[in-house]
């Protein structure tokens, strides 16, 4: 029941300001984002890589404003990129990028912008020797992000894409994108969606992200498989094993801060487990998601307000 006023709160200007303001609300957000600068990125990357996990990198940042502010972000992800692969790491992490915080919804040209915003991005990560995914945001972005997905791929098949397990649309986006060469990470969802794009119950969006799973599974893509859920963990694992799948075919993906023992016991168990890493000064929104995902997150949060005074 909180997840919806929670989510609400992460689009009004004057929650943000509260939560920004409150001293204790630093040392709560350092669970979910590795820091503000690409230095901390790079730091909390080494220290992930050394637990036999992987990484995805979100420079953390949305409704771009104007294009020199996207400018801005794709500058910051070609300095991560370079400090990546300087650092001998580009082998075990990526990049995750918003298309709004490159451009997207710019009022002249917007589409363009963040195409070509993109691209640049795409061009360093292959400099440094990695990848990029595109992250999906709320419906309104689906066909835009999936249309310059594909523009992207003529030149960088690799650029992975996500899909959301709660919008009705997905298996057949799954369809659609579960090719040779095709890398898609499939969420449940974590915005405020209608009930006429999306699903509403908690059980519904379950049985669409199985059914999406299967057939991402049975597929000639690679699937990631984005959830803490234990039972979709395990109902991956199965699926996997039914179409023969072998652990490099297919990855698990967690945030970074939440359920960390099981993420090394995945990694331990010979299963590729990448972790979302998020940081950058822009944290509010990406916060405020991850409260309303999990009520056992915002749970930390109130103990931890209460346990600081």
């Amino acid at each position: 029941m909180l997840r919806t006023p929670l989510l609400a709160a992460a689009r009004s200007t004057g929650v943000r300001k509260l939560v920004e303001a409150n001293p204790l609300t630093a040392a709560v957000v350092d669970r979910f984002v590795a820091g503000t600068t690409p230095e901390d990125a790079v730091s909390a990357t080494r220290s992930l890589r050394d637990q036999g996990l992987h990484v995805t990198l979100d420079h953390l940042g949305e409704d771009t404003l104007d294009s020199a502010q996207a400018a801005g972000t794709v500058r910051a992800y070609q300095r991560m990129l370079a400090e990546l692969a300087e650092a001998g790491l580009a082998d075990r992490a990526e990049v995750s990028v918003k298309l709004s915080a490159v451009g997207q919804f710019l009022p002249t040209d917007g589409e363009k912008i963040a195409l070509d915003n993109a691209r640049l991005i795409c061009e360093a990560a292959a400099a440094a020797g990695t990848t990029v995914t595109l992250d999906m945001e709320d419906h309104t972005t689906t066909d835009s992000t999936l249309g310059i997905l594909a523009d992207l791929r003529v030149d960088f098949p690799w650029v992975g894409a996500v899909l959301q397990a709660y919008l009705h649309r997905t298996e057949g986006d799954c369809r659609d994108l579960a090719t040779a060469g095709s890398r898609v990470r499939l969420c449940k969802g974590a915005y405020a969606e209608p009930a006429s794009v999306a699903f509403q119950d908690k059980q519904e969006v379950d049985r669409s992200y199985v059914r999406c799973l299967k057939v991402l599974m049975n597929g000639e893509g690679y699937p990631m498989v984005a959830t803490h859920d234990p039972r979709m963990v395990a109902i991956a694992g199965d699926l996997a094993a039914r179409a023969r799948r072998s652990p490099e075919t297919f990855e698990y993906q967690m945030l970074y801060g939440i359920r960390p023992e099981e993420q090394r016991r995945l990694a331990a168990d010979g299963n590729k487990l990448r972790v979302y890493v998020a940081y950058g000064d822009e944290w509010y929104g990406y916060f405020m998601r991850r409260l309303a995902e999990r009520p056992a997150n915002l749970a930390f949060f109130l103990r931890s307000l209460v346990s600081s005074r």
